[in-house]
């Protein structure tokens, strides 16, 4: 008998234990929760604005307002066009025999504008820097088609490397002149 009661006394106070923590986990576990909640919703929201504003800062989300400040902010280069006269150049070949006629045109930046400078006086300068220019710009070219050979010129890449090459050369002799761009109008190696 003293088996029973213990089993019951056992029975009862389980119950009651189990009973006890019930209520209490059922109250327990909602604040932890609703924090947990808090705290990722949180880090969701930054990641998610962080994302938002890289976009937007980086120029790929484009946004109404900012473009349209963007492209009135843009400072655009002006530019012009230095036609030269076709060449002619003896290249640096072994036989000696080859040469290349070429005609080229050069994109270039114009100078800034100075504002309080006559401009009659400003004319005359730039006609006869004009002519300098132009005679400097000659000599450079020469020098480098000079140096070529009709094998080089000839490569599927060998217009890309004398366009670079003319770029290199006429931005080490003229720094004054920024050229942009070296454009072939005609072009014709002979062998």
């Amino acid at each position: 008998m003293a088996t029973t009661p213990t089993a019951l006394a056992g029975a009862s106070t389980s119950s009651s234990i189990v009973s006890a923590p019930a209520s209490e986990a059922a109250k327990y576990p909602v604040v932890p929760l609703l924090i947990a909640m808090a705290i990722g919703f949180t880090i969701a929201a930054l990641g998610i604005g962080s994302g938002v504003y890289y976009l937007a800062r980086a120029g790929r989300w484009p946004m109404q307002g900012e473009t349209q400040q963007r492209s009135e902010n843009a400072v655009q280069v002006r530019t012009h066009a230095m036609v030269l006269e076709p060449l002619l150049v003896n290249l640096a070949d072994a036989n000696g025999s080859s040469y290349l006629r070429v005609a080229l045109s050069l994109r270039v930046q114009n100078a800034p504008d100075r504002k309080g400078v006559d401009a009659k006086s400003e004319r005359s300068k730039e006609d006869k820097g004009t002519d300098e220019t132009v005679a400097a710009v000659r000599d450079t070219v020469l020098t480098v088609l000079g140096r070529q050979t009709a094998d080089r010129l000839l490569a599927l890449d060998g217009k890309e490397h004398l366009k670079t090459d003319l770029k290199v050369a006429l931005a080490a002799h003229n720094p004054d002149l920024k050229v942009m761009d070296v454009f072939f109008t005609d072009f014709l190696v002979q062998r």
